[in-house]
């Protein structure tokens, strides 16, 4: 498998992807900010080491669909991840600017033969513990669904890790651009604008084709 170690080396590409990505992120029937409801008591936080678990609003969500769609993604729900009615599974954290209101953090969705999936910033900015759960959440994803080795792996960490960084010190703007990072998979990153439907702001977006059965 051939890793691309150098960010500003690798092949920039046009995303053809991009409109089912931004389609698939806007297609949620709830804003990305929703109020949580009046008087509910939350309850306390809870040691966990799960991807999906910043503040403890679990109580306070959606009930969680009784049907799964996406049976080969249940697996996330170990991690704190519910499935919406659309069949993305999505992990929500408190809005830490706005008090009694929530977000979606994390969304990843199966769409054709590829997954997309993504981490979606606070108007531009990488919430407290999101960037390494960001990375934790992607390399998850790359492990379960893609054929990779764990030095494959090492290197794929470490260059999403860099791209995640550089977004974070303002060094890469949204583009309608994608970044490959995985030849055999044809796995791409970019940073891109949300410009549609009720979901504003941001996101690191990965796409990732599935093996073939």
């Amino acid at each position: 498998m051939n890793i691309i170690v150098s960010l500003f080396g690798a092949i920039a590409l046009q995303v053809s992807f991009l409109a089912a990505m931004s389609s698939m992120a806007m297609a949620d029937d709830r804003p990305l900010r929703v109020r949580l409801r009046e008087n509910h008591a939350v309850s306390q936080p809870k040691a966990t080491q799960r991807i999906c678990s910043l503040d403890p609003i679990e109580d306070l969500l959606p009930p969680p669909q009784t049907k799964t769609n996406n049976s080969f993604l249940s697996y996330l729900a170990e991690q704190g991840f519910t499935q919406n009615k659309e069949g993305s599974w999505v992990c929500y954290a408190n809005d830490p600017k706005k008090e009694g209101r929530y977000f979606t953090l994390f969304k990843v969705k199966q769409v054709d033969n590829r997954l997309i999936a993504s981490s979606f910033l606070d108007e531009g900015s990488l919430i407290q513990g999101q960037e390494n759960r960001s990375l934790d959440f992607f390399m998850m994803l790359i492990e379960h669904h893609t054929n990779t080795t764990q030095e494959n792996r090492q290197g794929i960490r470490r260059y999403l890790e860099t791209f995640v960084s550089l977004v974070k010190q303002g060094k890469i703007k949204p583009t309608r651009r994608g970044f490959l990072f995985d030849q055999p998979n044809r796995g791409l990153v970019l940073y891109h604008s949300l410009s549609s439907g009720n979901l504003k702001g941001t996101g690191i977006t990965i796409n990732i084709y599935l093996p073939k059965s």
